[in-house]
């Protein structure tokens, strides 16, 4: 839910902290348009746009002040009825039946420490009168956006990038290295870097607090790597299933209307049916992108066999043209404050433009599934690495057959899934992804790999626990989290992502490898803990087909392929002018092999033309 903007700023009144906070909720109202709210007392202002989504009443507008603490907060702790509880015990009262009077309460009680017993998601910032401090928070897995910029003791703060725009610590300098990894490897930030030198993102799992003009930032939680769940599958699939169950239960509370983005895989789908077999819930809203023809993906027959087993869902679908993409194009890049890596964020788009159209205000969505149980090819190649460093040869070999059988590979592919997985054993994550950094596309930038660097971890544990790790932390979902709020507060609705409990997340890192791929099967631990409840045609689908959509290639040679006329001087600079126009040059004569490099060259185009 809502919008969250503040300062703290010594250097300025309280004329000039008001009017810079109101211009950058100004730009956010779109995330809170049920009221705006502000609280100024120099040197600190706090601002929040609110989504009423639990207590709706006018008790719950924020800034919201309690026991000399003032807050303004964006997001769901799902377990403050269980934590409202355990502060009754200790002599706590409440005023108000959300969440936002615990989280501020649970502040009071046990001080920082207090973000450590929440489950959800959540970017807030409290303001001790006392301490005359500033406390910030970011949930374990970012699924909520926090942006500041700090320069000589002075911190202005804000939801969204365009929000800091506004400050006057902003300056407006490009990030080169940013330029560059989102070209060659699709992220949209990079652990606390964005595309703007000033402008900082508070990492997941982190916490930051300013006091007397010196800002510190901690990590207050991290994922265990280390294998030490000895259940058997059975029991683990057991313990998976329950978990998961309570999490979309919690997820679920709201007293707003609810509905699910159902893609026809196997996640939204595990969604979408332990909403209607496990909980109360009489009438579950389904929306969809879907495209037809040659090359397209098109899940609704997936989708019918949910229908068939749980009546209680209605879907509703909706097929962009290529009218309504050129149309919603300049919002879209707009909001997403950074160059789109992929058109599927453009689909997601519609669909939460599709709910809004019905009423919904929250949405479940399946984020985070791939990334905790190895649904993405590479994880094979990390199992197969795994089987090797521990000379299971055999294991190895036959864990690439039969992944080859299932999904039909060539001998050819079958060397070549052979080939990465040595290549996976011998070299740790930072070798792989300087590699793929530096020979994914044609390199065009004007200065080598090595001047742009990139920073992940290789954490103990088996290498698909280390590749799973930095899914979740630097690579990947930091990414898909960063758009799927853009896209979905866009129509002002709150989107709840239940794979990313971080009990569930802490659950999956726990068992060995052959819990969630074996044999080819990847999320095996999802499609076990899910049978009987999801229908056996999508538990048992083979394919893995992601959010496809016909950007890279109809629509950028369509309805958007003017998007590649002009002569570009705008990446003047950042790439090699000779070098670009051989790329764009094969991509206008047919070759697709550079078709999604070519869409980011042109998103980025897109992004600079816009500042």
């Amino acid at each position: 839910m809502c919008g969250i903007a503040g300062l703290v700023d010594e250097r300025l009144g309280t004329s000039d902290i008001a009017d810079i906070g109101e211009r950058m909720l100004g730009i956010m109202a779109h995330r809170g348009p049920d009221h705006t709210g502000v609280w100024a007392r120099p040197p600190v202002f706090l601002g929040h746009n609110r989504l009423s989504i639990i207590d709706l009443s006018r008790a719950n507008d924020q800034p919201f002040a309690y026991r000399g603490l003032t807050m303004t907060y964006n997001g769901e702790v799902y377990n403050y009825l269980e934590l409202r509880t355990e502060l009754e015990r200790d002599g706590y009262t409440f005023s108000t039946s959300g969440d936002t009077e615990v989280i501020l309460a649970a502040y009071h009680r046990w001080g920082a420490s207090c973000v450590e017993r929440f489950i959800g998601m959540w970017a807030l910032a409290i303001w001790d009168e006392s301490k005359e401090e500033l406390f910030c928070s970011r949930d374990h897995f970012g699924i909520k956006p926090f942006h500041y910029i700090e320069r000589d003791g002075r911190l202005h703060f804000a939801s969204e990038i365009k929000g800091l725009r506004v400050s006057p610590l902003f300056r407006g300098a490009i990030n080169e290295s940013q330029v560059a990894r989102g070209l060659y490897l699709g992220w949209m930030q990079h652990w606390d870097e964005t595309y703007f030198v000033d402008i900082k993102a508070l990492p997941a799992s982190h916490n930051l607090t300013w006091h007397k003009g010196t800002v510190r930032v901690w990590a207050y939680a991290d994922i265990d790597t280390m294998v030490r769940n000895e259940n058997t599958f059975e029991e683990n699939s057991e313990a998976f299933r329950e978990l998961f169950i309570d999490s979309v239960r919690l997820t679920a509370r709201r007293d707003v209307p609810m509905g699910v983005c159902l893609s026809g895989g196997l996640d939204s789908t595990s969604i979408t049916s332990v909403l209607a077999s496990s909980t109360d819930e009489h009438q579950i809203k389904t929306f969809t992108a879907y495209y037809t023809g040659a090359g397209n993906v098109d899940e609704r027959p997936y989708i019918n066999h949910v229908l068939a087993q749980y009546p209680q869902v209605t879907p509703h679908y909706i097929s962009p043209s290529d009218t309504d993409v050129a149309s919603a194009l300049d919002r879209i890049t707009w909001m997403m404050d950074a160059p789109m890596p992929s058109s599927s964020y453009i689909s997601q788009y519609f669909v939460m433009e599709l709910a809004a159209k019905h009423g919904v205000k929250v949405v479940l969505d399946g984020q985070g599934a791939d990334e905790i149980m190895g649904g993405y090819m590479h994880s094979m190649y990390r199992v197969v690495a795994d089987h090797i460093r521990a000379g299971r040869l055999t294991q190895a070999l036959a864990e690439i057959n039969a992944h080859s059988q299932r999904q039909s590979y060539s001998m050819k592919r079958r060397f070549d899934v052979m080939a990465k997985s040595i290549l996976a054993s011998s070299r740790d994550e930072i070798a792989l992804y300087g590699i793929e950094f530096a020979r994914t596309y044609p390199w065009i930038m004007t200065k080598p790999s090595s001047r742009y660097p990139i920073h992940v971890e290789v954490p103990s544990g088996p290498r698909l626990n280390a590749f799973l790790y930095n899914l979740l932390r630097v690579t990947l979902l930091p990414t898909l989290l960063h758009t799927e709020d853009l896209n979905a507060m866009a129509f002002s609705i709150e989107s709840r992502v239940p794979f990313l409990d971080h009990r569930l997340v802490q659950l999956c890192f726990s068992m060995p490898n052959d819990h969630k791929i074996y044999r080819g099967e990847t999320k095996r631990i999802l499609r076990a803990g899910m049978r009987g409840i999801v229908p056996d045609a999508v538990l048992d689908r083979k394919d893995k087909t992601g959010f496809i959509t016909p950007g890279h290639v109809s629509w950028l040679r369509g309805a958007l392929s003017h998007l590649l006329d002009g002569n570009w001087d705008e990446l003047d600079g950042y790439v090699v002018k000779s070098e670009l126009k051989t790329v764009l040059d094969a991509y206008r004569k047919g070759d697709n092999s550079n078709a999604l490099f070519v869409w980011r060259l042109v998103m980025l185009r897109k992004f600079l033309q816009s500042l």
